[in-house]
C-alpha cells in the first residue's frame, strides 16, 4: 500500500505538537512532514532545497497555517494552486484566523476547507479525527498527483 503523506505546515511548535498528539490520539498513522514556514513548505511540494531528492509523489493532504514567517499561507496556497503538479491538492486550512477577509481569501485562491483550531484540545482532537476520516479515507483523489 503507497504511503499517504500529511504535509503540515506550521510555525507554532504549541500547535504542532497538538496536532500530532491528536492525529494519535485518533489512529492517524500517516506520515507527517512538518514545513515551518511558507518557504519550507514551497521546497517540499516543489523538490527544492533539502526536498531535491524527495519521491516525486505529492502528499495526501496539506494543512496550512495562514500566519506563516518568510511567506505567507496564503500565498502558498496560490503558488500550490498555480502549478500544473500540485493545483490539484487537497488543501486544508487550518488556523486560528477568524478574520472574513482570510476566510474568503482562502476560498478564492481554492482551498479544499478553512477550519479554525479549536482552543480546547478534546474540541481539537475531534476536528482532527473527523478531517482524517474524510480526507485520508473517504475522499477520492485523482491517481498519479
Amino acid at each position: 500500500m503507497d504511503k499517504r503523506i500529511i504535509l503540515l505546515v506550521e510555525d507554532n511548535s504549541d500547535d504542532e505538537a497538538l496536532t500530532l498528539r491528536a492525529f494519535k490520539k485518533n489512529n492517524i498513522l500517516n506520515e507527517v512532514i512538518v514545513a515551518r514556514d511558507g518557504a519550507e513548505a514551497l521546497d517540499y511540494l516543489f523538490r527544492k532545497g533539502k526536498y531535491a531528492r524527495r519521491e516525486k509523489k505529492n502528499p495526501e493532504l496539506v494543512l496550512l497555517d495562514l500566519k506563516l514567517p518568510k511567506i505567507d499561507g496564503l500565498e502558498v496556497l496560490k503558488a500550490i494552486r498555480e502549478n500544473e503538479n500540485t493545483k490539484y491538492l487537497p488543501v486544508i486550512i487550518l488556523t486560528s484566523s477568524k478574520e472574513e477577509k482570510d476566510i474568503l481569501k482562502s476560498y478564492e485562491l481554492y482551498a479544499n476547507s478553512y477550519i479554525r483550531k479549536p482552543v480546547d484540545f478534546i474540541q481539537f482532537s475531534e476536528a482532527i479525527r473527523q478531517l482524517g476520516v474524510y480526507w485520508l479515507v473517504l475522499n477520492e483523489t485523482p491517481r498519479g498527483l
